[in-house]
C-alpha cells in the first residue's frame, strides 16, 4: 500500500486526465499513419475491435486512444478486455470499443461483419468482411502536421539519456524515468489536442449561440473536397454533438485555450467585425496557383503557425484500410515546447492492519493530521493546491462521521476555487445532519450562508434546453418575429435592427410577412454571393496596390468605364478597375476621397446608357462607368459606403465601416431575391447611413474630434447592444514563465448579467470573448494582483478571475449584500490588502494571499456606494454623508451633506480626493454643479464648479491635475452622453466630450495617458480619449 502518490487535475482544465500511462505505447506500436487511421475510426465511430497476445496490452493501448481525444469523449461501451464467453458482444449494430485474445481473431473476424480490426502484435489494421469499410482519412494539413510532430518526439528513454552517466542509485534512476515519462506525456497530449483544434477549429465559424444553432451545411461547403467525406460522417456522431454542446455552451476547457493560444491575430480582429467574412489580400497572396493546392487551400487559414513547417513527402492517400504503403514518411521538425509543470506529491499514512474500526479511525486520524500539517506549510499564494487539500480533508472528516469539520472544510473550498466544489455531496451531507446538527451548524455565519446557496440551487428550475439544432430553412409564412429568429439562426447578420430593415426591404409593397420560397431565394442569393467572394483570385501585380487585411466584397460585371474596359471591385476602404485582357490595377477612389456620387444617363447613339459618376476630393477628373443594369444598386452601394466611412472617421469608430458593409451585401442579395422593378426601391430601406447622412448632418464638436482616439465594441457579435457597466484596465508586464501575449496591457469591460469582456489594449482586439462572473450586474472591479481581477458584484459575491486562464474559480462570500466598491492598499511593509464595501454599510480588509478577513465594521448609516484610501484612512461615500474612520471602523470626520448644502435634499453620488491640493470633489443627485470642499475644514461652505448642459452625472475620475465627469448633457439640442474635463486648480472646465449617443455610465483612466469611457445600452460602446 505505500508509497501512495495522488495527482491533482490541472488548474487550466479541471476536467483533465489523470494520466497514470505510458502514453507514447501506441506510438511504439503503430505507424503515425496507423495512429491517424485509428483516431479516425474513433471519431467517426466505427466498430472497433483491438487484439492482443499480451493482456495487459489491450487496456493501455486502448486508455491511451481515450486519452488521446480529451476533451473529445467516447459516447459508446468500452470494454477493453472482452473474455472468450463473451465474444458474441461483437455482434452489437451499435458503436463499441473493445478488446479480445489474439487467439480470437480469425473467429471474430468470420463471425461478424463490419468490424474494424486492430491488431496491436503487429500494428496492423484490416477490417472483417470483403465488402471494406470507408473509413475516411484525417483532413491533410492536419494528418501532416500531426506525423512530423510524431518523428520529433523522443520515444526512447535509454536514447533520450545515453549522453548521462549511468545511475547506481535505484530510486535515482525510477525518478529520473518518471520525469522523462510526464514530460513525453505532455508533450503527446499538447500533439494530439493541436490535431483535434486543426480538424475543428472552424467549427465556431458556423455557430449561433443564443439560438443554440450549427450550420452544418454551410461549415461543411468551407472544407477541401477531400476532407468532405470525414466531416460529414463525424457530424453524425454522438462524440461530435457533444463537442458542439461544449462550444456552444462557451466551455473554456482543453480545446477552447489551445485554440485561443493558437489563433492568428486576423481571427482576432474578425472577432470584432459585424461585416461578413471575406478573403483577405495577405490570404489571396499565401494561396499557390498549383491545382493539387486549390484542393485544400482553405485549411491553411484554419491551422496554426504552420508557415516555417515543411510539408514532409506523403505516401499516397489510400480509402482501403487493407492497402497502406508501408514506404517511410521522413520529416524532420522541431519537438514540441511544452514547459514542465510542477508535481505536488502528498503521501498517504501507512494502514494498520488489521482494518477492525479502531485501526480505521486511527488511519482516519493520521490523514487529517497529515493534511493540516501539509497545509500549514503552504505558501500563501498556493490557493490551488490548499484547495485539493480542503477537499481531501473533507472527505476524510465525512468518513469520520464529522459532518460539521466536513461542511466547513468544503466552506473553504469553497472561496479558493468553485470550480471543484462538490455541491451535491454537500448537499447530501446536510440533509443527513440530524436537527441539532444542522442547528449547529447554522449558527456559523459562512456555514448558513453555504447551506442556504446549496440548498437553493438545489431547488431552482430545472437545466435549460441545451440541445443542438441544425439550421433549417423555413416551411411557413413568418412574421417580423420569426424572421428575426431564422436569420439569426442562419448567421447571416445578427443586429435586430439591421433584420429589421431587411424585413421592411424583403416587403416592399406587400403583406408584412415573408413567405418560405422568398426566404430560401435570399438565403441562396446570400451563400452564392458568399462562395463566389471565396473564389476571388486577383493577380500579384493587383495585390501590390491593396493593404493585406482588405477584402474584395463586391465586383460588377465587365464594364465600358472612361478608365478602360473592366470590373470594377469593392474592398472596404476603396473602389479600383480590375482591367480586363492583362489583368492591371485601376484606382478609382478612396471611400474618404469622394465628393459626389450620381446615378446618370448618357446618350449612346439613339439610346441612353445608366452610368455611374463619382467626382473625388483629390481629382478634377470625374469617374464615369457604364454600369447599365447594375448602376442603381451600385449607386445605392457607393453611397451607402461613403456615408458609412465619413461616420467611422468622424466619430474614430470603425465597426461604422463594417455595418456600411453588411448593409451592402444585403441590398445585394434583396435585388438578386426580388429580381422585380421594386427591387432598387426595396433594397435602398438598407440605407441606413446614407439616409443618416442626409436628414441628420451633425459634425461632431472640434473639441471632441481632436481629443477622440478610437472606439471599441464590446458587444460585437451580440444580438443587442450591452451597457458598459464597469471598465478596468490593467497595466502589461512580462513573467518569464507567461505567454508574450498575457504580458500585454489590458481592457477589461463588465456588461450585464455578469459578462466580462477582455480586450488587448495594445490593438484594441478583442482578446478572450464574454465569459460569464455569476448572473447579477457587476458593480466594481480592481487589479488586485499581477494574477488576479476581482469582481464586486449585485448579489454580494466578489468574484476572483486569474488573468492568464481567464477563469473565474475563486469566490468571496462573506457580504450579505450588493457589493459597491474595491480599492486596494499596496505598500512595500504590509501585507497587500484589500478593502470592499457593501450597500447595508459593511467594510471587510481582505489579505489577497490567504483571502481571508481581516478586519470587518459596519457604518451604522449604510446606503454605502463607494469607498477611497487615503493617508492611512478610509473614505467611505454613504448617500447622505461621506464619512472618515480608521481602517478598523473608528469614526474620524464626516461631511453631511444637509449641514453643508443648507439643508437641500439630495444625496452624494460619488467623490473623488486631490491629495496634492488637500481637495474633495463630489457630485451631488439632480444637481448639475460639481462642489469642491477643502479637507482642511470640511465644515467650510464648499466652492462649486458649473456643468452646462448637464442633466444626470454618473461617474468621475481623477487623471493627471483634471478630474473627469461622466453623465447626460444636451448637445445639439439632444440628449447624449457628455464628459465634461475640469482643471483642479482652475476649477473651471475646459472640455466638454459627445462621443455617445447614450449616457456615460463608467470611466477608467489607462496609465494617466488615455481615459476609456463606457456608455449605457442603447449604444453599448466604448471611447479611447487622450489626456492632455
Amino acid at each position: 500500500m505505500k508509497p501512495l502518490q495522488i495527482v491533482f487535475p490541472s488548474r487550466a482544465d479541471p476536467d483533465s486526465l489523470l494520466i497514470d500511462l505510458d502514453l507514447h505505447l501506441p506510438l511504439l506500436r503503430f505507424r503515425p499513419e496507423r495512429v491517424l487511421q485509428i483516431l479516425s475510426c474513433l471519431l467517426t465511430e466505427q466498430r472497433i475491435v483491438f487484439f492482443s497476445s499480451n493482456w495487459a496490452l489491450l487496456t493501455l493501448i486502448t486508455e491511451c486512444f481515450m486519452a488521446y481525444l480529451h476533451p473529445l469523449q467516447w459516447q459508446h461501451t468500452f470494454v477493453p478486455i472482452l473474455s472468450g464467453q463473451m465474444l458474441d458482444f461483437v455482434m452489437a449494430p451499435t458503436s463499441f470499443l473493445m478488446g479480445c485474445h489474439l487467439d480470437h481473431f480469425a473467429e471474430v473476424s468470420k463471425e461478424a461483419d463490419g468490424l474494424i480490426l486492430i491488431n496491436i502484435d503487429n500494428g496492423s489494421i484490416t477490417y472483417s468482411s470483403d465488402d471494406g469499410i470507408d473509413v475516411p482519412d484525417i483532413p491533410l494539413l492536419a494528418a501532416q502536421t500531426f506525423m512530423q510532430r510524431v518523428q520529433s518526439l523522443q520515444l526512447h528513454h535509454e536514447l533520450d539519456l545515453a549522453h548521462l552517466g549511468s545511475i547506481t542509485d535505484l530510486n535515482e534512476g525510477r525518478a529520473c524515468r518518471r520525469a522523462w515519462q510526464q514530460t513525453l506525456n505532455r508533450q503527446i497530449q499538447q500533439m494530439t489536442l493541436q490535431l483535434l483544434v486543426s480538424i475543428f477549429r472552424e467549427v465556431k465559424n458556423h455557430l449561433n449561440y443564443e439560438h443554440r444553432v450549427f450550420n452544418s451545411e454551410e461549415f461543411l461547403k468551407t472544407r477541401a473536397p477531400g476532407d468532405q467525406e470525414f466531416y460529414k460522417q463525424v457530424l453524425e456522431t454522438y462524440m461530435f454533438h457533444s463537442f458542439l454542446k461544449a462550444r456552444l455552451s462557451r466551455r473554456l476547457d482543453a480545446f477552447a485555450q489551445m485554440d485561443l493560444s493558437t489563433q492568428s491575430e486576423e481571427d482576432r480582429i474578425n472577432g470584432m467585425l459585424l461585416s461578413p467574412r471575406r478573403p483577405t489580400i495577405e490570404k489571396m497572396a499565401s494561396r499557390k496557383a498549383s491545382a493539387s493546392h486549390a484542393t485544400h487551400r482553405r485549411m491553411v487559414v484554419s491551422m496554426p503557425n504552420l508557415q516555417d513547417i515543411a510539408p514532409p513527402e506523403l505516401p499516397p492517400r489510400n480509402s482501403s484500410l487493407r492497402k497502406v504503403d508501408t514506404g517511410d514518411c521522413r520529416s524532420s521538425s522541431t519537438v514540441l515546447n511544452v514547459s514542465p509543470t510542477t508535481t505536488y506529491t502528498f503521501k498517504l499514512p501507512e494502514i494498520h492492519f488489521p482494518l477492525v474500526g479502531q485501526c480505521v479511525q486511527a488511519y482516519y486520524c493520521d490523514c487529517v493530521s497529515l493534511l493540516s500539517k501539509a497545509m500549514s506549510f503552504l505558501a500563501p499564494e498556493s490557493s490551488v493546491l490548499l484547495a485539493r487539500y480542503f477537499y481531501l480533508r473533507g472527505l476524510v472528516h465525512l468518513m469520520q462521521g464529522q459532518l460539521l469539520g466536513a461542511l466547513l472544510d468544503f466552506q473553504s473550498l469553497y472561496k479558493t476555487d468553485v470550480r471543484i466544489f462538490p455541491a451535491d455531496l454537500v448537499k447530501r451531507t446536510v440533509d443527513s445532519m440530524s436537527a441539532p446538527e444542522r442547528a449547529q451548524a447554522e449558527q456559523t455565519p459562512e456555514l448558513r450562508r453555504l447551506i442556504s446557496e446549496v440548498m437553493d440551487k438545489a431547488g431552482e428550475a430545472p437545466k435549460a434546453d441545451d440541445r443542438v439544432k441544425n439550421f433549417e430553412l423555413p416551411k411557413k409564412h413568418m412574421q417580423l418575429d420569426d424572421f428575426v429568429k431564422r436569420v439569426q439562426e442562419s448567421g447571416i447578420v445578427k443586429d435586430i435592427g439591421t433584420i429589421h430593415r431587411l424585413f421592411e426591404a424583403l416587403t416592399v409593397g406587400h403583406q408584412k410577412q415573408i413567405d418560405p420560397e422568398t426566404f430560401r431565394d435570399f438565403y441562396t442569393c446570400w451563400k452564392e454571393t458568399e462562395a463566389e467572394a471565396q473564389e476571388v483570385v486577383l493577380p500579384p501585380s493587383v495585390m501590390e496596390h491593396l493593404d493585406k487585411n482588405e477584402c474584395v466584397y463586391k465586383l460588377s460585371s465587365s464594364v465600358k468605364t472612361n478608365r478602360g474596359v473592366g470590373k470594377i471591385a469593392m474592398t472596404q476602404k476603396r473602389l479600383f478597375l480590375l482591367t480586363e485582357g492583362r489583368p492591371g490595377y485601376v484606382e478609382i477612389s478612396t471611400f474618404r476621397n469622394i465628393e459626389e456620387v450620381r446615378s446618370t444617363t448618357v446618350a449612346f447613339l439613339v439610346l441612353r446608357i445608366p452610368t455611374l459618376k463619382i467626382k473625388m476630393v483629390s481629382k478634377k477628373e470625374v469617374f464615369e462607368a457604364n454600369l447599365k443594369t447594375e448602376c442603381d444598386l451600385w449607386h445605392l452601394m457607393v453611397k451607402e459606403m461613403w456615408a458609412g466611412k465619413k461616420l467611422a472617421d468622424d466619430h474614430k469608430d470603425p465597426q461604422y465601416v463594417q455595418q456600411a458593409l453588411t448593409h451592402v451585401l444585403l441590398m445585394d442579395a434583396v435585388v438578386g431575391t426580388l429580381q422585380s422593378p421594386g427591387a432598387i426601391y426595396a433594397a435602398s430601406k438598407l440605407s441606413y447611413f446614407d439616409k443618416m447622412k442626409n436628414e441628420m448632418p451633425m459634425a461632431v464638436p472640434k473639441t471632441t474630434a481632436e481629443t477622440l482616439k478610437h472606439k471599441i465594441n464590446p458587444s460585437a457579435g451580440e444580438i443587442f447592444p450591452q451597457a458598459v457597466d464597469v471598465l478596468l484596465y490593467t497595466p502589461g508586464h512580462l513573467d518569464p514563465a507567461e505567454k508574450v501575449e498575457d504580458a500585454h496591457p489590458k481592457l477589461w469591460c463588465a456588461l450585464n448579467e455578469g459578462k466580462v469582456t477582455v480586450f488587448d489594449a495594445s490593438s484594441w482586439t478583442i482578446y478572450q470573448h464574454c465569459f460569464k462572473v455569476g448572473t447579477s450586474k457587476l458593480n466594481c472591479m480592481v487589479m488586485a494582483e499581477q494574477n488576479q481581477v476581482w469582481v464586486g458584484s449585485e448579489d454580494s459575491v466578489i468574484y476572483i478571475i486569474n488573468i492568464h486562464s481567464m477563469s473565474c474559480n475563486k469566490q468571496l462570500t462573506d457580504h450579505r449584500s450588493s457589493v459597491t466598491d474595491l480599492v486596494v492598499q499596496d505598500t512595500a511593509e504590509a501585507p497587500r490588502e484589500v478593502y470592499s464595501c457593501s450597500v447595508d454599510g459593511t467594510v471587510l480588509a481582505w489579505n489577497v494571499s490567504t483571502l481571508r478577513v481581516t478586519s470587518r465594521f459596519q457604518l451604522p448609516s449604510g446606503g454605502l456606494s463607494s469607498i477611497r484610501l487615503h493617508n492611512g484612512r478610509l473614505w467611505c461615500c454613504t448617500g447622505n454623508s461621506i464619512v472618515v474612520v480608521s481602517v478598523n471602523g473608528f469614526p474620524r470626520q464626516e461631511l453631511k451633506i444637509d449641514e453643508n448644502l443648507g439643508g437641500i435634499s439630495t444625496s452624494f453620488l460619488g467623490f473623488q480626493l486631490m491629495p496634492e491640493q488637500e481637495q474633495l470633489w463630489a457630485a451631488c443627485a439632480g444637481y448639475d454643479d460639481i462642489y469642491i470642499w477643502s479637507l482642511k475644514d470640511l465644515a467650510a461652505s464648499p466652492e462649486r464648479v458649473p456643468l452646462q448642459d448637464c442633466s444626470e452625472i454618473n461617474c468621475m475620475i481623477r487623471v493627471k491635475k483634471q478630474i473627469w465627469v461622466g453623465g447626460t448633457g444636451l448637445s445639439q439640442g439632444k440628449s447624449k452622453g457628455k464628459i465634461y474635463v475640469i482643471d483642479v486648480e482652475r476649477k473651471t472646465v475646459e472640455k466638454e466630450l459627445v462621443a455617445h449617443t447614450d449616457t456615460v455610465k463608467t470611466l477608467c483612466s489607462a496609465e494617466d495617458r488615455y481615459v476609456l469611457s463606457g456608455s449605457g445600452r442603447e449604444e453599448g460602446k466604448i471611447a479611447i480619449w487622450k489626456v492632455e
